[in-house]
């Protein structure tokens, strides 16, 4: 019998000399946590023991082997400690883990209050998660904390726009130039480039031409018609990362010539935040994250604002918990598709997949043809232009 094996039989640590079998039980060892080793036989020295002492630090350390007793943090709440650990959590893990131990010790151990302090600011990884607890802090924080917080916020948007800008002006532009394109132009429109591509199949090897049977150009009417996209964005708690993602969204939408954008967040209340879109960290500090939420109220306000139904998309970022008139809410989008408004429902905009959301409602709107899905930044794109060319939208497949 090999070690692995009576140690699986047995459910006793064994000394090994198999570097595998040594690996695992080390593993083993940082997850269980314990002073007594939580039964591997496994000791930790060197770099080992400094990763174990920040995890015990954040996700404390049972009562004794094998105890089914709380554990309790070890991190405690004054800043110069703080900062220790987020320096040494930055040392020993990669930067995927820091930004969810980051979550965790502010949910786990009240530290929201810490990120009021500069230097604590300075101490994180930031985040797009950072940025929604910064936004939710942005009332109680001290001025003398106000400017490091924008530049934490900064950081993060431009590194989304880094990410998300180009792709998405390329994909848009691509799908407004399609739904201008008209069939029967005239000469002085005509796109021959395009034309030629759709039309190879009538190509005359005899007379080395093509006769094409459809001309493809743009009409000068067509081009001179402008798209209204307008963002609506539930600004409850659980929508944090959605808002960032809607900033920076709206930003490069609005940097479109032949797009006109609309920006609006609500809870209860409605804020239109159209003005701020050339710097979407304006955007971001303009926005009240938390409170109640009132879909019906907001989609009112972006239905009196619509001018040209059949060239506007209407996009509702929420999760469908509904604090207004739900039989009204309904109404309002119906009485919009039936206007020519192309209307999308996302669940969420953002990373993390289909959040808790309203299930009921979400029904209702598809029964409307408005499906209801979570997208990710790098799915929206895509998303747009569908809407946009006014053909079926990618919506995820979901297990």
């Amino acid at each position: 019998m090999t070690d692995t094996q009576r140690e699986e039989e047995t459910g006793m640590a064994v000394t090994t000399t198999d570097p595998a079998a040594r690996e695992r039980l080390r593993r083993w060892r940082l997850v269980l946590g314990g002073d007594a080793a939580d039964g591997t036989g496994h000791a930790l020295s060197g770099r080992d023991a400094a990763m174990d002492e920040a995890l015990t630090a954040l996700y404390g350390k049972a009562d004794g082997p094998g105890a089914g007793g709380d554990r309790s943090a070890g991190l405690g709440a004054s800043a110069p400690s703080v900062a220790r650990w987020l320096g040494d959590i930055r040392t020993y893990f990669p930067t995927s883990v820091v930004q969810v131990m980051q979550r965790d010790a502010i949910d786990r151990l009240g530290l929201a209050a810490l990120l009021l302090e500069p230097e604590m600011l300075e101490a994180v990884e930031a985040d797009v998660h950072l940025v929604g607890t910064l936004l939710s802090l942005d009332k109680a924080m001290p001025e003398t904390t106000k400017e490091t917080a924008r530049a934490v916020v900064r950081k993060v948007v431009r590194d989304l726009e880094e990410r998300l800008a180009t792709r998405t002006r390329a994909t848009l532009t691509g799908a407004l130039d399609r739904s201008a394109r008209v069939s029967r132009p005239r000469h002085h429109d005509v796109d021959w480039n395009r034309t030629i591509a759709a039309n190879l199949k009538h190509y005359l090897p005899e007379h080395r031409t093509v006769v094409p049977e459809r001309l493809v150009g743009y009409g000068r009417a067509s081009r001179s018609v402008r798209r209204e996209i307008v963002l609506c964005v539930d600004q409850s708690g659980s929508m944090a990362a959605s808002v960032v993602y809607a900033a920076v969204f709206g930003a490069v939408l609005a940097s479109l010539p032949a797009v006109d954008t609309r920006l609006v967040a609500f809870d209860t209340a409605v804020v239109d935040l159209t003005d701020l879109l050339d710097d979407p960290v304006d955007v971001l500090f303009g926005t009240r994250l938390g409170g109640g939420t009132d879909i019906n109220r907001a989609l009112a306000y972006c239905q009196s604002r619509i001018t040209r139904p059949p060239e506007t998309v209407v996009v509702l970022i929420s999760d469908l918990y509904e604090g207004g008139i739900r039989d009204e809410m309904l109404q309002r989008v119906a009485a919009m598709k039936a206007s020519g408004v192309h209307f999308v429902a996302l669940l969420a905009l953002s990373d993390e997949g289909a959040p808790a959301h309203d299930r009921e409602h979400a029904a209702a709107l598809a029964a409307l043809g408005v499906p209801a899905f979570a997208c990710t930044p790098d799915l929206f794109p895509e998303v747009m232009a569908a809407a946009i060319e006014k053909r079926p939208l990618p919506v995820p497949e979901t297990g």
